[in-house]
């Protein structure tokens, strides 16, 4: 299908100062065609309006407002409705996109109907911080115990997907909203591939307490998309089974993995160790939440 433009919405939220290397970046792409940049505002009180009218970036830049609604997803999908490409691709403000990705990404599209791309840490993080999260290497689709997904921080579709598929979940607040709409691609018929070529350099939070909030996010969002997606064939165990298991594993993290712990007994780095709590306690609050919910005697 011959392509007239290419559309990369970037949602921010006070993106400043991360925000200008992925604008460069953006605007140092190798891809020849025709590309329009929209950065969907979700609300940004650092002065993003008047930054965005003094940079001088040879690339053609939109701003549109998606301050209604706070969250990645409503700040996707007004970006999306905004842009006028027949091809979308998707990345953050915090992360930059190689000089090569989007010629991947539109490549990779010959052949499916959207595609995820590969991350790496190790160019924006230090070698301590790197070690805080899991990011699968260049190669395949994120793995998951349903469908695999592409991350929302690289990906690419037609526009005909997004009119298919439908919006982001803009209820899947933190974390999951990039899975989600993977396997809906997927639900729906469609293929989603992945181009290993299209590579995304990927920012880690660089505290304890930001790699737990991260996690706990995680955690919370992935039993909304668990039980989203259950009537579909996704695993979702029974909250009796799984709120031990997290309860085990948070005990179990804070004991024998805690990253104080002497060098000789192999304790994880301290911004993982953070995540993975983070994730299992998140899970666990929501099922205690809701299982109390579901448990509570009616009124009526």
């Amino acid at each position: 299908m011959p392509i007239s433009l290419v559309s990369i919405v970037l949602p921010v939220y006070n993106g400043l100062p991360d925000l200008d290397e992925q604008l460069e970046a953006i605007a140092g792409q190798d891809y020849t065609g025709d590309v329009e940049l929209i950065v969907s505002d979700n609300g940004s009180t650092d002065g993003l309006r008047a930054h965005l009218e003094e940079l001088s970036l040879p690339l053609s830049i939109r701003r549109v407002d998606a301050s209604a609604k706070r969250g990645v997803s409503y700040a996707r999908n007004v970006g999306v409705k905004a842009s006028r490409g027949d091809i979308v691709a998707v990345v953050d403000h915090d992360d930059v996109a190689h000089p090569t990705w989007l010629t991947a990404m539109v490549r990779a599209l010959d052949s499916v109907d959207a595609v995820g791309g590969a991350l790496e840490i190790e160019s924006l993080n230090s070698g301590d911080v790197a070690a805080w999260r899991n990011v699968p290497p260049p190669g395949a689709l994120f793995p998951t115990a349903y469908l695999p997904y592409a991350p929302g921080s690289n990906f690419a579709m037609w526009r005909e997907v997004f009119e298919k598929v439908g919006d982001f979940d803009e209820d899947l607040v933190g974390g999951a909203e990039d899975v989600d709409y993977s396997w809906r691609i997927q639900q729906a018929g469609l293929t989603l591939g992945h181009a290993a070529d299209a590579l995304v350099a990927y920012r880690i939070r660089t505290t304890v307490r930001r790699s737990f909030v991260q996690g706990r996010a995680y955690g919370h969002t992935s039993y909304l998309l668990s039980t989203k997606h259950r009537a579909s064939g996704c695993p979702h165990p029974s909250s009796f089974v799984r709120i031990p298991v997290h309860a085990v594993s948070i005990l179990y993290l804070a004991t024998v993995r805690n990253p104080w712990l002497p060098k000789i007994l192999r304790p994880m780095p301290v911004g993982l160790w953070a995540h993975y709590i983070g994730i299992h306690y998140g899970a666990l609050r929501i099922r205690v939440t809701t299982l109390g919910r579901r448990q509570r005697p009616s009124l009526r």
